[in-house]
């Protein structure tokens, strides 16, 4: 069993394949964190926490006599969900009101249940499976009437342990919840560097590391969704933890809208993790009889850096929360942004997938502008039905007409928003977020609707099922392409105004998750102005997501290396885009920007009528290289070679199959240089003992008839031991040209 309860010393202890988490309750009743880290036995270590005295942090009543002064503070003990203004003064999981007005709650446990399989949160996105083993412990607060129900997934083989909270009036009066986090962590020794991934629109999850302090560190987002300004995902790691060695926790909360992870080191040293929903805005008035979920999150702990970590969390997102049964195959898509943005029609649009199908595309995508009266960003949005202007007929005979060529048809909508310059929002103006006397604020000329409104969310369940009922359509891409302001909603009272954010997201995920459920044969991607919500949350319903507007390839590239640090290859949505760019008006050869995309779900965001025969010629057999490829860059192992901000001149990554049968090695040449040094680099995740066939090798973007063009002839056909390539390495020749790459697939022959 992975959790087991040692009833002489009050203690639980969870096991994973590699880790250990372990929790005591105390004397009084509270429940006390001990441990997480590499795998320990089951006896208590509680001894990690020495009693000293602590001045003039607060003793619980029962130990308040003057010979343990500040002995046994709630200020110093490791609780796992502790409550504001009971006397501890670090960050808090909870923040109570009672109905007297009075702040403050003591949880104590009550009971505890062991059961196999995963469990669930209502209205909410969490992991599955029957290979986990779920604890609950019910802490209960006897003055408020407040039970709170600790959850604990253990996916022993996995190496994670998901955790959730949910709270329970069991009163007869309303309590307020002011704060309410799914999770605390304490980890009571030790010198960290927190990783978190920043960004910007057509910047998104840059990563970048600093040495916690003695302070308190904020991640977070007030925008209504997980944003491209700080992703919930957070990294706690040792100092000098490498992709390879050093102990590092993964903190990944499972939600999409506003989020905070804080993280403080107090005056013994001890580093304290309170995650969940942004307490910010946030008012929850929880009424006799009923329940408030906090959302999950996925803890993982690995003392093999920070690349096992990637590679632990991207097998449990593909396998064990994205719950969308529509296969993730090797279809190549194209889509007509780019191309034509709002000016086409179904001669434009049949005359792209055309050449596509000819080059072996197997997706056309329509993009923004197919309904409503929608010529620009300024109208039509909410109003679902064809734009028969430019769509004579309607969508049927242009969905036909693509069949016919072989390929399936896809389709993009913005559910979640609305113009004031529309049908929808004329008939219902309250269904917008706006606030009460004042002009609303706009974002792409376009408002929020109230998603946390029932009958909103039955309206867009309407439209979107009659969408799917009545045209035969395999894929939808999902927009949100502005943040929430005027958070405003008409149908509440002005006391319940604090739970319209948290509202909006449940209804959010009800939407998905009726339309997913209806029609599972649709693959939905996710897109939030690119890559504005690509969280944990959203892969639950969404296999894949639009990973950000900048299609730029060099870009792209510590888009993607940060994006991976949680997140799935088989989840980043990346295009082929014309050059120059349409973001940064950079010219990067078309073989490099394929290597680039490939190393995500692959597809093409420009006109192929407008490219030249060699073009098109080089286009096919990118489309080709990828069907072979994909099932390799989906689920394979993925490792990172170098950092793009620290890289001199070339970035590097890899994929490698989890049975070491075979390998793809990815370089982009960033910074081309005279005389530069050589270009060495290390294979990682082969047998050692097994030798390797270069099936494959491909130079990309290089000028033709150089050194580097005979070397990449020459070396396909090539064989090394797994040791030599890992060890010993490889060395490239000198790549010359403006942004040459490599793409190099190796194959196991036998020991």
């Amino acid at each position: 069993m992975s959790i087991r309860f040692d009833e002489k010393t009050s203690t639980f202890t969870l096991h994973t394949r590699a880790s250990s988490y372990q929790m005591q309750l105390d004397p009084m009743g509270h429940l006390l964190h001990l441990y997480y880290g590499r795998k320990i036995g089951d006896a208590s270590n509680f001894h990690l926490y020495p009693m000293a005295d602590h001045g003039f942090s607060p003793d619980f009543y029962a130990y308040a006599g003057p010979s343990v002064r500040g002995s046994y503070s709630p200020d110093v003990l490791p609780q796992e969900y502790s409550a504001a203004n009971r006397g501890d003064f670090r960050v808090t999981a909870a923040d109570i009101v009672s109905a007297e007005g009075a702040r403050g709650a003591e949880f104590l446990f009550d009971t505890y249940r062991i059961q196999p399989g995963a469990y669930t949160l209502e209205g909410l996105p969490a992991a599955f499976g029957d290979d986990c083993e779920t604890l609950s412990v019910d802490l209960r607060d006897p003055v408020l009437g407040l039970r709170v129900r600790l959850f604990y997934g253990v996916y022993e083989a996995r190496d994670v342990i998901t955790r959730a909270a949910v709270l329970f009036n069991e009163s007869d009066r309303r309590l307020t919840l002011e704060k309410a986090a799914s999770a605390c962590l304490d980890l009571p020794f030790g010198k960290w560097d927190m990783i978190q991934f920043h960004g910007r629109h057509a910047m998104e999850r840059q990563m970048e590391r600093s040495h916690l302090g003695r302070d308190i560190r904020r991640v977070g987002s007030l925008r209504g969704a997980s944003s491209h300004h700080h992703n919930p995902f957070v990294i706690l790691c040792e100092r000098d933890a490498g992709e390879e060695y050093g102990s590092c926790y993964g903190v990944m909360p499972v939600y999409s809208g506003n989020h905070c992870t804080d993280i403080e080191t107090d005056f013994n040293g001890s580093t304290r993790v309170v995650t969940g929903i942004h307490p910010d805005g946030f008012c929850w008035q929880l009424e006799p009889g009923a329940q408030f979920a906090a959302p999950q999150i996925l803890f993982c702990c690995t003392h093999e850096g920070l690349g096992e970590l990637s590679r632990k969390y991207h097998r449990f997102i593909r396998e064990r929360l994205c719950r969308c049964t529509a296969s993730q195959t090797s279809e190549v898509l194209i889509n007509n942004w780019e191309a034509t943005y709002f000016n086409f029609d179904q001669d434009k649009i049949y005359a792209i997938a055309q050449k596509a199908a000819s080059l072996g595309v197997g997706l056309m995508v329509l993009d923004d502008g197919w309904f409503g009266k929608r010529d620009n960003d300024q109208s039509g949005l909410g109003d679902w039905f064809v734009n028969t202007d430019k769509l004579k007929g309607g969508l049927a005979p242009l969905i036909e007409k693509i069949h016919a060529l072989g390929m399936k048809f896809g389709i993009w909508i913005e559910p979640e928003m609305v113009s004031e310059d529309s049908d929808l929002y004329r008939a219902h103006p309250d269904w917008a977020l706006t606030l009460p006397g004042r002009t609303p604020i706009l974002g792409r000329s376009q408002l929020v609707l109230d998603m946390s409104r029932p009958e909103v969310v039955d309206y867009l369940t309407d439209c979107f099922t009659r969408l799917l009922s009545e045209n035969r359509i395999e894929y939808i891409k999902w927009d949100m392409n502005r943040n929430m302001a005027d958070v405003y909603s008409h149908a509440l009272p002005p006391e319940r105004q604090g739970e319209v954010f948290h509202r909006y997201i449940l209804g959010v995920y009800a939407l998905l998750d009726r339309l997913t459920s209806r029609f599972p044969h649709v693959l939905f991607e996710g897109c939030a102005g690119g890559g504005g919500r690509f969280d944990a949350g959203m892969l639950a319903y969404v296999p894949q997501f639009w990973c950000s507007d900048n299609t730029d390839a060099i870009e792209r590239l510590s888009i993607q290396y940060g994006t991976s640090f949680g997140y799935p290859v088989s989840a980043m949505g990346a295009h082929v885009s014309a050059c120059p760019n349409h973001q940064t008006g950079r010219t990067v050869p078309l073989g490099t920007r394929g290597v680039v995309a490939m190393s995500g779900t692959f597809g093409y965001e420009l006109d192929l009528n407008k490219l030249s025969r060699k073009e098109l010629s080089l286009v096919k057999k990118q489309i080709a290289r990828y069907q072979s490829y994909a099932p390799l860059i989906r689920t394979g192992d993925y490792y990172r070679l170098t950092n793009p901000a620290e890289a001199d001149f070339w970035h590097g990554w890899q994929f490698a199959a989890p049975d070491a049968s075979e390998a793809l090695m990815n370089v982009v040449v960033v910074h081309p240089q005279g005389n530069p040094q050589p270009l060495h680099l290390e294979w990682k995740g082969l047998d050692p003992d097994a030798v390797y066939k270069v099936v494959r090798c491909e130079l990309q973007g290089a000028h033709p008839g150089l050194p580097a063009d005979g070397w990449a002839k020459e070396c396909a056909g090539k064989t090394f031991t797994g040791a030599q390539l890992m060890y010993a390495g490889q060395t490239l020749p000198q790549l010359f040209g403006d942004y040459p790459s490599v793409q190099i697939l190796i194959r196991k022959t036998g020991k």
